[in-house]
Formats: structure tokens, C-alpha cells, sequence
């Protein structure tokens, strides 16, 4: 054997002993998510009752949701109107913004919680966050597209092929998988971290100072009917005595046709206030000073006006004070900032 071919011959015995005895390269496990009921709340609405989340589903109706492509003209996602650093809501913009600069007729409420809700949209219009999204996807102000249209894009897309794969067993596209896999996203988006709820488990971070508790007594007496704890909302729908703009949106009759459901909408929870101004179910309200002071003094008073509501809510300025500063330890900045929701670019 010549010189050069035995040291060759070395070298590719010495590679093989070296790559054999190397060290497995680290395999990054699979992530797991689970929908967990937090501790001392209610039990929800949705429990993913044939539609068991799986971390499959969950990332494929994330990117469903982030997804401009289920809009006519592919410019508008769910997520262009619910914004994770706003608690899902659209910050600074008093009505939804559709495509073609289309404005809708009511602010982008936030999402969280959405488990426990008995209905959706300010008017309750949808009772099953199943069919949710499929409001917004066809309503002309806000993404103008037909369901069909949309399942044609995604059964053109491979990725999304693999996806549904990996989340239903095989590579069927319809609206029913791609629904339930948005549900599973949404669902996911639970908000239970904030000041307030650390304070009642009574966890680290949930020191509360005087002036907090003293607006959490304030609160009680005088918001719990309607945002009741912990959820902050009872899902009812209510007139708040606010005076009907130029639109004239009737609300719930809307959708009920009964003149005792006009002008009433649902009660919002009180939780992320922070991010989700400007406030009530047209924007009209752009920070919490405000809103106290048209409890105080704003109230229009109609037929189907909120009994709880007919002398207002009174406070002098150190209990609408010691209110705002409860008010703001309902923000879950955990909750905003949960890299698991965000949009992956």
C-alpha cells in the first residue's frame, strides 16, 4: 500500500471513531401547551370539548389568526385589530380597522379570558367562540372575504397542509378544522396574572398598598354588579346611559329585536385597562379620569337605562383616585408580554 493511500486510510478509520463516539446533538423537545382553569375561577363556558387543544392546533390557529390572507385583498389578519401588546385590543383607534381604510362601527374590545364568555361582540351577536371568527372575515368594513375563498388559499399552501396534518391527522383543509383551531388559540389566551389576582392567592408580587385596597372596597360597593370578580364582567348587556352618536347603534336590539335590549351593550372586563383605550363600545371615552367623570355627570337617561345607573356613580377625587389605582393592578403584563401569542415573523 502506497504511503499516501494508508494515511488516507487512517484518517477515514480515525472519522468514523471520532463520529461515533460523539455526543447526540440536543434534540429541543416538543412544546406542550394545556388549558388550565386558574386557581379560584369559575368554571368556563368553552372547554374545549371535542376540540382538545394540542400544541399542533394551538400553533396552527395562531397562524390563522396573524394570517392577512384571510381578508379579500390580504392586507388585514384578526391580529391588525387584536394586537398582543394591547391585551388584543387596537390601541388609540376608536373603531376596528378594516381593509381599504374601512372603518367599523365599534372599538376592538380585547381578548382574554374569552373561555368564559356566554357571547361575542358588543351586541352578543355569536354565542360559541367556534364560529367566531367567522364574522369579522366576512363583515365588508373589516376583512371582506368569503369563508370558500379563504379555505382555497390555505388548501394552496403546503405549509398549511402540513400543519392541518399535524393538528387533525391529515391534510384536509375545511372551515370546521381551521375554526377549531383559531378556538384553540383564542382559548389559550388566558389572563389571570395581574396585581390583583396574585394579591387574592396570595402569591409574591400581590402586595397591595393602601390606597389599592381602599379602591378595591370603592369598587365593590360601587362596579361589582356589572364587572364582577374575577372575571370583572358578568356578561350581561346594559345600557350605561350612554348618549346614542349620529350612528344610532341600537346594540343588543340589534340582534334581539326587543325594544328592552336598545342601546344596550356587554358589560367589558375591567381587566388590562391599560392597553386597551380608548374606552366604552364606540371609543368615544379615552382614559379612566374621563370615564369616572361621566359616571358622575354624563349619564343619559332612556327607558332601557341600567337601574344600578339612574343617580350615577358619585365619588369625590380621592376615592375616583384610590379607584383608578385598583383599577391598574387588574394589568396582566405577563399576559402581554407571553411570547407564546405573539406573531412569529
Amino acid at each position: 500500500m502506497k504511503p499516501l493511500q494508508f494515511f488516507s486510510l487512517l484518517f477515514f478509520i480515525g472519522f468514523l471513531f471520532v463520529q461515533g463516539c460523539a455526543v447526540d446533538p440536543a434534540v429541543e423537545p416538543t412544546k406542550q401547551i394545556e388549558f388550565t382553569v386558574p386557581s379560584g375561577w369559575p368554571q368556563p363556558q368553552y372547554k374545549f370539548e371535542n376540540n382538545e387543544v394540542t400544541q399542533a392546533g394551538f400553533d396552527l390557529g395562531k397562524k390563522l389568526f396573524f394570517d392577512r390572507r384571510l381578508s379579500r385583498d390580504n392586507s388585514v389578519s384578526c391580529g391588525s385589530c387584536h394586537q398582543p401588546f394591547a391585551a388584543f385590543a387596537q390601541p388609540d383607534h376608536d373603531f376596528s380597522h378594516g381593509i381599504d381604510n374601512r372603518l367599523g362601527e365599534r372599538n376592538s374590545p380585547g381578548l382574554f379570558n374569552l373561555n368564559w364568555h356566554t357571547g361575542f361582540f358588543w351586541d352578543g351577536g355569536i354565542n360559541h367562540i367556534e364560529l367566531q371568527p367567522i364574522n369579522p372575515i366576512q363583515n365588508p368594513v373589516e376583512m371582506d372575504e368569503k369563508l370558500d375563498n379563504v379555505i382555497s388559499k390555505l388548501k394552496n399552501d403546503d405549509t398549511y397542509k402540513a400543519m392541518f396534518k399535524s393538528a387533525f391527522g391529515d391534510e384536509t383543509i375545511n372551515s370546521q378544522r381551521m375554526l377549531k383551531a383559531m378556538a384553540q388559540f383564542m382559548g389559550m389566551l388566558v389572563s389571570s396574572n395581574s396585581k390583583y389576582d396574585k394579591y387574592v392567592r396570595g402569591e409574591t408580587g400581590g402586595s397591595m398598598t393602601n390606597v389599592e385596597l381602599k379602591g378595591l372596597n370603592i369598587f365593590r360597593e360601587n362596579c361589582a354588579s356589572c364587572h364582577t370578580e374575577p372575571m370583572f364582567s358578568d356578561f350581561s348587556y346594559r345600557n350605561n346611559g350612554l348618549m346614542p352618536s349620529s350612528r344610532n347603534d341600537s346594540g343588543r336590539g340589534r340582534i334581539t329585536r326587543a325594544p328592552e335590549d336598545i342601546y344596550k351593550f356587554k358589560v367589558p372586563s375591567l381587566r388590562n385597562l391599560k392597553y386597551t383605550a380608548p374606552y366604552m363600545h364606540d371609543g368615544r371615552i379615552k382614559n379612566l379620569e374621563a370615564v369616572l367623570e361621566y359616571y358622575a355627570t354624563g349619564i343619559h337617561h332612556s327607558p332601557t337605562l341600567d337601574p344600578s345607573l339612574q343617580n350615577g356613580i358619585q365619588l369625590n377625587p380621592q376615592d375616583r383616585s384610590a379607584l383608578i389605582a385598583f383599577l391598574n393592578t387588574l394589568n396582566d403584563e405577563e399576559f402581554v408580554r407571553d411570547a407564546r401569542f405573539k406573531e412569529e415573523l
